[in-house]
Formats: C-alpha cells, sequence, structure tokens
C-alpha cells in the first residue's frame, strides 16, 4: 500500500533527514580514515544518535546486529560492522536510517580512504551521477520505471552494471515502504507505480564494476558481488511534491 505523506509528515521526514547528514557528514570527515575500525563507526553512529536524540532506525531491524551499515570494497550493501580495520584504497559505504518522532528517513554515500586509484574514483562519480539523474526523473506524473531506466541506462553507458536483487523503496512513515524502485526495468513482478505529490521514496542506486550477480555472506546479511568486483551504493530520500522534487537528505557526498 502507498502511504502518501501530509505536509506535517513531510516537516517530520526532513528533520530527520536533516540530523541523518549531519551524521553522514561527521562520519566522513572524523571516521573515514586508515586505521579506523568498523566498530569504532558503530560506536560514533550510536554516540551522535543519542546526542542528537534520535534513533538509530538499522539497530535490531529484522534482527540486524549493528546501527549502520559498513561495505568495504566488494561488499555492496548491509555489511555488519566488526573489527576490520580501513585501509589506505579502500573505498567504505555507509548506509544510515534514523527515526526521528516517528519519522524515518535513509541515505548512503561511498566515500574513498586516503587516495585511491583511478577506477574506484570513477566509480564512485558514476553511481554518485545516477542517483542524481534518478532524482531529476523523480517527477510527479512519471513512473518508477522511469528511474529505473534512468539509472540503467546511465551505468551500462559507462561500462558498469546495476544490481538487480535489491532496489530502493518507499520510507518515511516507516523504514521500508511501496513502492519498489529498482535499478533497471523488470520484465514482471514489480508494478510501474506513478509518482504522485505526497510520496517520499529513497532512490538507492548499487553499482558494480564487474557483474550484476550477487551472493550473501554467511552472516545472513552481508551482500557481496559474485565475480567479488567493486561495488558503489549512493542513496537519497526525497519528496515528491506538485511541481518539484525535494531532497530531504542532500549533501555530504564525498
Amino acid at each position: 500500500m502507498l502511504i502518501f505523506k501530509s505536509e506535517r509528515e513531510v516537516e517530520g521526514i526532513r528533520a530527520s533527514g536533516s540530523i541523518l547528514v549531519e551524521i553522514m557528514c561527521r562520519l566522513k570527515e572524523e571516521y573515514v580514515k586508515e586505521g579506523i575500525s568498523l566498530r569504532e563507526i558503530d560506536r560514533a553512529v550510536r554516540n551522535l544518535c543519542s546526542k542528537f536524540g534520535v534513533r538509530p532506525a538499522f539497530l535490531g531491524y529484522r534482527g540486524f546486529p549493528a546501527s549502520v551499515c559498513l561495505s568495504i570494497n566488494e561488499e555492496v550493501i548491509h555489511g555488519i560492522p566488526d573489527k576490520r580495520t580501513l585501509k589506505e584504497g579502500d573505498i567504505l559505504s555507509i548506509d544510515i536510517g534514523i527515526e526521528k518522532d516517528g519519522f524515518y528517513s535513509d541515505a548512503a554515500r561511498t566515500f574513498p580512504v586516503g587516495e585511491v586509484d583511478e577506477e574506484k574514483k570513477r566509480l564512485i562519480e558514476v553511481t554518485k551521477k545516477a542517483l542524481f539523474l534518478a532524482i531529476d526523473a523523480a517527477k510527479a506524473g512519471n513512473r518508477v520505471f522511469d528511474i529505473s531506466r534512468t539509472i540503467y541506462d546511465w551505468v551500462v553507458k559507462n561500462g558498469y552494471n546495476v544490481v538487480k536483487d535489491f532496489t530502493g523503496h518507499g520510507v518515511g512513515i516507516y523504514l521500508h515502504e511501496e513502492p519498489q524502485i529498482p535499478n533497471f526495468v523488470p520484465k514482471n513482478g514489480i508494478p510501474n507505480t506513478l509518482l504522485r505529490k505526497g510520496m517520499v521514496i529513497a532512490i538507492e542506486p548499487m553499482v558494480n564494476m564487474g557483474g550484476s550477480d550477487v551472493v550473501i555472506k554467511n552472516d545472513g546479511w552481508t551482500v557481496i558481488t559474485r565475480d567479488s568486483s567493486l561495488s558503489a551504493h549512493f542513496e537519497d530520500t526525497i519528496y515528491i511534491a506538485e511541481d518539484h522534487v525535494e531532497n530531504l537528505t542532500e549533501g555530504c557526498y564525498g
């Protein structure tokens, strides 16, 4: 069921998104560094959420054991923070969801750790651009597959592949809502929903340097590329108004 948000509800999601971006920026500036452990970043997210009076929405969600998803290199999404430390040349995807006063926002960024090679820089930039192009396509009157086609065409044009097993989604009143927002145009199974005023959605291109196929590690959560190629992930929570699109988690892209 689609949930159309009132102006009051959008304001609540906007406030949630503003804090999420502040947390993301603090992580980027202070923790995306060689020698920092993933558990340190998880603790930082919990502490920052406490400081800002919000709740880490991922913690305990369907049993997820951490406050943030941290995915390194060939890890696509849902990485569980552990004792591993960041190394110069890694790329790190940070995916955060927060709940403030009953309203949810969700965003992800992929950051380089120190100096990275040109291939990694290009993967990050292409994925980021896919997000921006998709947001432009998310206008009222368009359909979900206009977003999907925009992402897919841009990614393939640049020689990469999109992940097909996971999608973007509605967000705001719950962490995950309808509609699904795939990063390609499926032949069946996912409705091509009309985009209308009052919808709040999370668009999230997941882009692999190699093939599209992914597998889930034995921890039951961490999604990795089947061919061990690198992957990048960007996500924003956006509000579809009658005559414009508002990015509720804009900022801190790298």
